[in-house]
């Protein structure tokens, strides 16, 4: 079993490791207060962006955070905001819409490969988008994976991140993901964390995962070897793991969800701790795990759609359209649905009096 990083190597598993055989238990944190980053989603009407509708959700979004004392920060042009169809002039108006509404606050913008070969790396297509992002700072960029770079061996994508860094200036988030994201995705093993965590751009990462215990992974390795790295959990399937170790988030789920996880973040901690917080920590995770669904292909892509519906029933949005050239969508009624998925989240919120999660 390996205990330093020292005895790591390329082809080290998790599995090898003590870091990835830690308790979730061991790892509480009742004091810790981390940010909550929201993935917003770009709404869509009648084909074309909803920038009301994206201004009016930021401000819910915002409005909730601040209630219970929540360093909010939004993570825009991620997957949530469709970057994987907007064109660079779509991705631009993005950053400047949301300048202009919040002129100093930080945003995180994801950054991904554009026009760039499934086959062939080239850290240049990382450009486009850290151009635009860094051009409206103050922000940060997470790095979002692409088919070339995810297809390196460990030591060549470990070189690949740190050339795309070379033309970043401004925090950094590197992105892992598991097939249930994006199919041919896959986490980092543990010596390529261990050697992303150590540069001095990449502040942090988050990992996307529905099926495996990778965000435990980072959080037991980071903590214990006492890296200046703070991983952001992905995990849409088990929220509550981040908050009871005191560590952010970086979800999607914090949209459709996001006055009861600024509540339960706020009554998890010691001062405001509350029991009830772990009813409410169920009622959201039985919410996004129908948000979160997986098809038939064992994707979750479509969370998208279902996302849109549930700002809808909200009040938030107008429409749940999703984006045009996105065939994430939701089959059947996804609206009867999404009610039905909101029984249980809607009856907790009036409980504990979250005023601003209800169907107008």
């Amino acid at each position: 079993m390996i205990h330093t990083a020292d005895e790591l190597k390329p082809s080290t598993l998790w599995g090898d490791t003590i870091w990835g055989n830690a308790r979730e238990e061991d790892l509480t944190d009742i004091d810790a207060n981390p940010r909550l980053c929201v993935a917003a989603l770009l709404p869509f009407r009648d084909g074309h962006p909803d920038w009301k509708g994206f201004e009016k959700s930021l401000h819910w979004m915002h409005d909730c955070a601040t209630a219970y004392e929540v360093d909010i920060r939004f993570v825009l042009n991620a997957d949530t905001g469709y970057v994987f169809n907007l064109s660079i002039e779509l991705y631009a108006e993005v950053l400047k819409r949301f300048r202009a509404i919040f002129p100093e606050s930080t945003f995180i913008a994801g950054c991904t490969a554009v026009d760039a070969s499934p086959k062939n790396f080239d850290a240049d297509c990382y450009r486009p988008h850290l151009d635009a992002a860094q051009a409206q700072g103050p922000c940060e960029v997470m790095l979002m994976t692409s088919q070339a770079l995810n297809a390196l061996g460990p030591e060549q994508r470990r070189d690949a991140y740190y050339s795309i860094a070379e033309h970043i200036t401004v925090p950094a988030l590197v992105h892992a993901l598991e097939p249930a994201f994006v199919p041919w995705a896959t986490p980092f093993e543990p010596w390529l964390l261990y050697q992303l965590a150590r540069h001095p751009k990449f502040t942090g990462g988050k990992i996307s995962t529905l099926d495996e215990p990778h965000f435990l992974h980072w959080a037991a390795m980071t903590k214990d070897l006492n890296l200046d790295f703070s991983p952001h959990s992905g995990d849409d399937f088990g929220i509550a793991s981040a908050i009871k170790m005191g560590l952010p988030l970086l979800i999607g789920a914090g949209v459709s969800a996001c006055p009861l996880i600024c509540a339960a973040k706020k009554l998890w901690t010691r001062q405001h701790f509350d029991a009830r917080v772990y009813k409410l920590f169920e009622a959201f995770q039985s919410l996004e795990d129908a948000v979160f669904r997986l098809d038939g292909n064992g994707s979750a892509a479509a969370y998208k759609h279902s996302t849109a519906v549930i700002l809808q029933l909200l009040g938030v949005i107008d429409s749940d359209e999703i984006h045009p050239n996105c065939t994430d969508l939701r089959f059947g009624d996804e609206k009867a649905r999404m009610k039905e998925a909101l029984i249980r989240p809607l009856r907790i919120a009036k409980r504990l009096g979250i005023s601003n999660y209800q169907i107008p």
